[in-house]
């Protein structure tokens, strides 16, 4: 339902090519966001990754079209199959204000485009292919020359998900001009399963739980974590891990905690979501070698849960080093990692940040990240933008609030 009234109904195609992580999430909550606001939104993604799960979401939330189209990740002679149907869905369902791809295909085949009339064109990367450190010299100037020529010539818009990924973009040669900076919003993760999710995997309850959520991948580095949890399992006795994820590599970190001897303190599964598992955490680690701005992050910053990161993207906008968890160096050496779950095992020192990030939990809402979006299409459109929905939200529960105290003093 949209609350406002009197604004400029904008018709919207959206295309993304992954469903899973980040970039799925990111995608649902957008168009929630925009049809929510009385917008026309298109939704185009890839069955050929597609979960399941993002699926349904996507078609319940009652968007004008929802249409699949087989793209793939790795790039060949299929692409120029799927950027011909892409032109023919916007033809069939256009014309549309503009056209919004996410993650590097999706971007890709939304912006190469024959001459004629020209529709304004958003990107967001979600994590440019050029910020991971194994990429290796010639993939980065391939990938790199790929993104400043379409971020350069090709791209109205390029929306970046924090600071270092903005950052990132100017390094890569795309004008400061055509960037923007829309940090992602999460719904706080639900706060009541505590108990439920260290019992469901025999926990104990009053063990230091580190917890790590995010996708068995070499991007999310979760042996570095077994790794150094191996290291300190010793000196802390009352410690335990769950790692809750699926991917590639599951196996290998499931021979790892096997290899380890610990299997009765780490646990890994991929049976609860993770926004869930969260609430039963002490402290959330992420040891991931490179990102944008990780939805995990913001889920676990929301939730008001002291963090331990790598110096990736986005780490340093939830995390403050020393205040409410720690800042690690990007490397597979468990040394760091491991020196710092000792530390923030302290029971002085994770009370002192547990207690600062609750005071920092509610800056990551999506609202401000939908009306933030929202701003950057209107304004690239050169119409007003609209009172942000946030905004009008508050305004009308004060209003209602002010309503029933005069009817109150009133009776």
């Amino acid at each position: 339902m949209n609350i406002r009234t009197s604004i400029r109904r904008l018709s919207l195609l959206q295309v993304l090519e992954p469903s899973g992580g980040g970039s799925g999430r990111h995608f649902l909550d957008l168009c929630r966001a925009m049809q929510h606001r009385g917008h026309s939104v298109t939704a185009v993604y890839s069955p050929v990754r597609a979960e399941p799960a993002f699926v349904a979401e996507l078609e319940r939330i009652g968007l004008d079209n929802v249409v699949p189209l087989a793209m793939r990740r790795a790039p060949g002679p299929w692409d120029l199959s799927a950027w011909w149907h892409l032109r023919k869905i916007a033809a069939a369902h256009g014309p549309f204000d503009l056209i919004h791809g996410h993650s590097s295909k999706a971007g890709a085949l939304t912006r190469l485009r024959l001459p004629g009339r020209h529709i304004p064109i958003l990107y967001t990367p979600h994590a440019f292919r050029t910020m991971d450190p194994t990429l290796g010299t010639k993939g980065r100037l391939i990938y790199g020359g790929i993104e400043r020529f379409l971020g350069s010539w090709l791209t109205d818009r390029v929306v970046c998900v924090s600071q270092d990924e903005y950052n990132h973009a100017l390094s890569l040669g795309i004008p400061r001009a055509r960037l923007r900076v829309v940090v992602n919003g999460v719904r706080t993760p639900p706060a009541s399963q505590r108990a439920a999710i260290r019992k469901r995997y025999d926990i104990p309850q009053d063990a230091l739980l580190f917890g790590f959520v995010g996708r068995m991948t070499k991007q999310k580095a979760p042996e570095r974590l077994v790794a150094a949890f191996v290291r300190v399992a010793a000196e802390l006795p009352q410690a335990h891990l769950l790692m809750i994820g699926i991917g590639e590599l599951a196996d290998t970190i499931r021979n790892m905690i096997k290899g380890s001897g610990l299997e009765h303190r780490v646990r890994l599964d991929g049976g609860v979501p993770g926004a869930t598992a969260i609430d039963a955490f002490d402290a959330v680690v992420m040891p991931s070698r490179y990102e944008a701005m990780s939805y995990v992050m913001l889920e676990a910053a929301a939730a008001g849960k002291p963090l331990l990161l790598t110096d990736v993207g986005g780490a340093r906008t939830v995390l403050e080093h020393g205040k409410n968890g720690y800042i690690i160096p990007n490397s597979d050496d468990p040394a760091a990692l491991a020196s710092a779950m000792v530390r923030l095992a302290d029971p002085t020192v994770l009370a002192s940040f547990a207690i600062e990030a609750r005071r920092r939990k509610d800056g990551y809402t999506l609202a401000g990240m939908a009306d933030a979006t929202e701003k950057i299409y209107h304004d690239l459109l050169g119409y007003p933008a609209p009172a942000p929905l946030e905004l009008v939200a508050n305004n009308m529960l004060r209003e209602a609030i002010e309503d029933h105290r005069r009817s109150a003093a009133a009776y």
